[in-house]
């Protein structure tokens, strides 16, 4: 499979997802490990035709949905996107998995946050973005904090799992909070 670098991290960068990632999507979502984190994906089932059908449908409503690839293997390590974007109000809701394990707390998954942030931001002119994440999920709560993410509320009690009840915590960044590592390398500054 080709990829594209649209986005260029230190570790990944970020290509347009298409239905030929179907594969690798469905192999990451049935397994527990990596579903459980995420929250829904837990309890669902997915065979390869239905995840095409859920990738397909991401596509045609035209949110940034994008592939995450090792800069060094061209190697397929997970996905991130922006999804109920509002142009009017200049926000959207942020997702991300590294389904690829041999790359967990290795930075990648931080490399991609930011990438991604700074095509909503820079490119996509938004303002907040927002994400949620269940309060078991320490990892991601750490990666967000260091990218800048602050915690705007919580959802008490609100996931159940393996008979233990959890937080859903909501973060968001604005973009004065956020600084540019690959997008702004491109506009030059106006001199004056």
């Amino acid at each position: 499979m080709t990829y594209y670098k649209k986005l260029v991290g230190e570790k990944c960068y970020l290509s347009p997802c298409s239905l030929e990632d179907a594969e690798k999507w469905t192999e990451w979502d049935n397994d527990l490990e990596f579903a459980i984190p995420l929250g829904e994906e837990a309890f669902m089932v997915f065979s390869l035709d239905k995840m095409k059908e859920i990738i397909g449908n991401l596509i045609k409503k035209q949110d940034p949905i994008f592939s995450i690839i090792d800069l060094k293997t061209d190697t397929p390590i997970g996905r991130c996107m922006l999804f109920n974007v509002d142009k009017v109000n200049r926000k959207a809701m942020l997702g991300i998995g590294i389904g690829s394990k041999k790359y967990w707390n290795k930075g990648y998954g931080q490399d991609a946050t930011k990438l991604l942030l700074d095509y909503g931001f820079n490119l996509l002119n938004l303002n907040n973005i927002m994400l949620g994440v269940f309060s078991y999920n320490q990892r991601a709560i750490n990666c967000y904090r260091k990218i800048g993410f602050k915690e705007i509320g919580r959802r008490r009690k609100s996931k159940i799992i393996g008979g233990k009840i959890f937080d859903e915590i909501f973060m968001d960044i604005l973009a004065e909070e956020f600084e540019s590592a690959y997008v702004n390398r491109f506009v030059k500054k106006e001199s004056k």
